[in-house]
C-alpha cells in the first residue's frame, strides 16, 4: 500500500480473530489507524494493544454487527478516537456446521443472515452517508468462494455470501458517481476457528485431506492471504477497481 494510506482510518468488523485480526495487523503495517470491531471485546483489545505496541494506532469495541445502534456508536466513536473513517472492511461473519440444507433450525438460519447480511445493511445505512460527504471511502466485504460456486452441507451460509457479492457489486454501481469503491473478497476454506463448522466433521488429517483436494494449490487459505488481498483493495493502487469480487481460494473456483 502507498504512503499517502497512512493518514486513513479502517474499522475491522471481527477483527478479534481469525481473518479479521489478520486484516487489521495488515493495514496497520501500511500506516492506517484501525478500530477493531467485536462481540469478544476482550479478544479486540488483544489485537490493538499487540498492534500499538508495534507502534500502530489502533482502538477495540464491542459492536454487534447486526445492531443499528451498536453500528452507529461504532462509526461515531471511530471518527472521534481516531479522527475519520475512509476504510470499512465487513469481515464479521457466521455460519451454520455443514450439514444438509433441511437440518438446518431457523435459529440457526436467522443467526447467519443476520451476522453476514443485516450488518452490511446497516454498514451500509451507518458509513456510506460519511463517504458521500467527504468525496470518496473505501468498502471491502469479506464473502467465500461459496458465494461463488457452492456446495452441498452449506446451502444457507453459501446463499448468504452469493447476496453478499451481488450487494457489493449493486453498491459499487449506486456510488461510484460519490467516488466510493466497494469491493470483496472470497476465501475458501481457512484455518480459522470456524474449520470445524465448515468441514462438519471431526478435524483430522485424514478429513483435511479430503478438502484439500478441492484446492489445486493444495492448502487452505491462511489469514494472511486475505489480509493482503483486503490490503490491496483497500489501497490507493487499487483506486481504479469497484464492484471486484476478487476470489482467494488457491484455484478453487477455476
Amino acid at each position: 500500500m502507498q504512503t499517502t494510506d497512512k493518514s486513513k482510518v479502517a474499522i475491522v468488523t471481527g477483527g478479534a480473530s481469525g481473518f479479521g485480526a489478520s486484516i487489521a495487523r495488515r493495514l496497520s503495517q501500511a500506516g492506517v489507524a484501525v478500530m477493531i470491531a467485536d462481540l469478544n471485546v476482550q479478544g479486540a483489545q488483544g489485537v490493538a494493544d499487540e498492534i500499538n505496541g508495534l507502534g500502530g494506532r489502533a482502538r477495540a469495541m464491542r459492536c454487534d454487527v447486526a445492531s443499528e445502534a451498536d453500528f452507529q456508536a461504532l462509526v461515531e466513536t471511530t471518527k472521534l478516537e481516531l479522527g475519520g473513517l475512509q476504510i470499512m472492511v465487513n469481515n464479521a461473519g457466521a455460519t451454520h456446521r455443514n450439514k444438509p440444507a433441511l437440518q438446518v433450525t431457523e435459529e440457526e438460519f436467522d443467526r447467519v443472515y443476520r451476522v453476514n447480511l443485516k450488518s452490511l445493511f446497516w454498514s451500509t445505512r451507518t458509513v456510506m452517508p460519511g463517504f458521500i460527504e467527504q468525496g470518496g471511502g473505501c468498502v471491502v466485504n469479506v464473502a467465500s468462494t461459496t458465494g461463488v460456486r457452492p456446495g452441498p452441507g452449506l446451502v444457507w451460509y453459501s446463499g448468504s455470501k452469493a447476496a453478499m457479492i451481488n450487494l457489493t457489486k449493486g453498491l459499487a454501481l449506486e456510488h461510484a458517481k460519490h467516488g466510493v469503491r466497494v469491493n470483496a473478497v472470497n476465501p475458501m476454506i481457512g484455518e480459522t476457528a470456524m474449520l470445524g463448522d465448515f468441514m462438519g466433521v471431526e478435524d483430522t488429517p485424514a478429513n483435511r485431506e479430503r478438502f484439500l483436494a478441492r484446492i489445486p494449490l493444495g492448502r487452505f487459505t491462511l489469514p494472511s492471504d486475505v489480509a493482503s488481498a483486503v490490503a490491496f483493495l483497500a489501497s490507493d493502487e487499487a483506486s481504479y477497481l469497484t464492484g471486484v469480487s476478487l476470489d482467494v481460494d488457491g484455484g478453487r473456483n477455476i
